[in-house]
């Protein structure tokens, strides 16, 4: 039946009008869409323990495998000359969690201290980060973050837990410097007698306790790491879809008592015979006797990579990661997740830190440079490498600029964000890195500061006022100390040292009475 014209004119006017509607609705909505504010990114921040610059594949080493981080580090960017702001572990945790140096907060050996004395007695110290601490956590969870721990806390007994510092959930994190052992149950009911005989000598001097609240759901033969990444996985896939999360997961490999999975080890035993390596015990060594001011007994550095179980914990490690990576991935989380990769500080001399001088302990390069990547999906360009100087108190401030909060420089007084270098930028961030270590530490090094200018770097020894003077530039492995060549520089260096120690309060060894 034909409508009369009138009709078939407000059938198409209205269907013109509904035609209209649904345009401008489709284009509100994409405005909206546009102007609404993108989801805050998940963070992931993976801290080794004990591990090397030279370590891992991507930094060089030709004896450890690390597929899954080396892959991890050409998705983003890999930096080249980081480093920790202290040569052991405590120190430099609170560094990160708070972005202010070890000596302002007067955190400067691993707690507890030693106490070893020698000409000087060592400078006082805090045993645990205080409360009054703002740690990035803290910041991170007022701003609406799930803010887990998963692994190594050692910043303080009691009281001074992660679940006192802005962490939301805290497993495996207490007191302790390392695990009974890296088995289950993880010293929990089996004592010191669970750790070798080797590893027992290597650990004298190291508080060691259970790992907390990993011993239900164990069963033989499962690793430490195997087990935090379980609890760090689990914890992302019962996360609120709505909530964004701050996952901290410092691992406990590869820190002494170096034990591996049986059938890792004989793998890299067999590899290091096909490489004519020689056996760890027997491998040539070196004594930097010399330079061990303070110490009678300097710890005696491998020159090769050749610890086969050393490389089975690496290796672990770096299956794990992979692990978590996957897990990422089939969430469909990896395109809003920011992964950063560290160490804590040099690697132990159970490894060889070659060409770096030193190990960890040291303010010499080995004991202070790290392996550090940051993945950041949209702005770190794949494969990229960065040279400019970065220290881990920057930590801190790019988390929250990455994030997109403001920063807080009355906070994180020491640190800078490295966001700048994150999206390509090449101008160094830091006139100046600072470090203090005013022990006597149990591998072998004594008080002593440093600071790194430019291509700089001076050590002053504190017993005697002694300076070592070196050009990290030309003379990587700062065997030549050309202090008496360049008084100028050195008086330069030495007048900044010294006025940043008195800016921040830097705790000093005493004169014995």
């Amino acid at each position: 039946m034909n409508l009369p014209p009138l009709a078939m004119n407000r059938q198409a006017m209205k269907h013109t009008l509904t035609l209209i509607t649904a345009l401008l609705l489709a284009s509100l909505t994409a405005l909206h869409a546009a102007d609404a504010p993108k989801p805050r990114p998940n963070v992931i921040v993976i801290l080794s323990d004990d591990l090397g610059w030279a370590d891992l594949s991507c930094y060089g080493s030709t004896f450890h495998e690390s597929p899954n981080l080396d892959k991890l580090a050409t998705q983003g960017m890999r930096f080249t000359q980081a480093y920790s702001s202290s040569p052991y572990c405590s120190p430099s945790r609170a560094a990160i969690m708070t972005g202010r140096h070890p000596a302002r907060l007067k955190i400067t050996d691993y707690i507890p201290s030693n106490g070893k004395s020698g000409k000087l007695l060592p400078a006082e110290m805090k045993m645990e980060l205080p409360l009054e601490e703002v740690t990035i956590a803290e910041v991170l969870r007022d701003a609406g973050y799930a803010t887990w721990h998963v692994g190594k806390w050692h910043l303080g007994d009691l009281g001074f837990y992660p679940e006192d510092q802005g962490f939301q959930v805290n497993i495996a994190g207490n007191h302790s410097g390392a695990p009974k052992s890296f088995f289950w149950p993880y010293g929990d009911d089996e004592g010191v007698s669970v750790v070798r005989p080797l590893a027992r000598d290597q650990m004298k001097g190291y508080h060691m306790t259970p790992m907390p609240g990993l011993r239900a759901g164990g069963k033989p033969g499962e690793h430490l790491c195997d087990r935090l990444t379980s609890e760090a996985i689990k914890l992302i896939e019962q996360r609120k879809p709505e909530q964004p999360f701050f996952l901290y997961l410092p691992f406990y490999d590869v820190h002494i008592p170096a034990m591996a999975k049986p059938e890792l080890v004989k793998k890299y035993q067999a590899k290091a015979a096909r490489m004519g390596l020689p056996n760890v015990k027997s491998a040539p060594t070196y004594d930097e006797g010399s330079v061990a001011r303070g110490s009678d007994h300097p710890p005696k550095l491998l020159e090769q990579q050749v610890n086969a179980t050393y490389a089975a914990m690496i290796e672990t490690m770096d299956t794990n990661v992979g692990r978590l990576l996957a897990k990422l991935r089939e969430l469909g989380l990896t395109d809003n997740t920011i992964i950063l990769f560290t160490s804590d500080n040099g690697g132990h001399f159970i490894t060889s830190n070659r060409p770096l001088r030193g190990c960890k302990g040291w303010l010499y390069e080995g004991g202070v440079r790290e392996p550090w990547f940051v993945k950041w999906p949209g702005v770190t360009k794949p494969g990229s490498t960065c040279d400019v100087p970065i220290i881990n108190t920057d930590i801190f401030p790019t988390l929250l600029e990455v994030v997109g909060l403001p920063a807080r420089p009355d906070l994180h007084r020491d640190g800078v964000s490295i966001v700048p270098l994150l999206k390509g930028g090449t101008k160094p961030l830091h006139d100046a890195l600072f470090w203090h270590y005013p022990h006597y530490g149990n591998h072998g090094n004594g008080p002593c500061s440093s600071v790194r200018v430019g291509d700089w770097k001076l050590i002053e020894w504190l017993e005697d006022e002694s300076v070592e003077l070196f050009n990290i530039a030309t003379d990587l492995s700062e065997k030549n100390d050309v202090a008496a060549q360049h008084p100028e520089i050195v008086q330069q260096l030495r007048e900044r040292l010294r006025a940043w120690r008195k800016e921040t309060g830097a705790n000093m060894p005493k004169p014995k009475q």
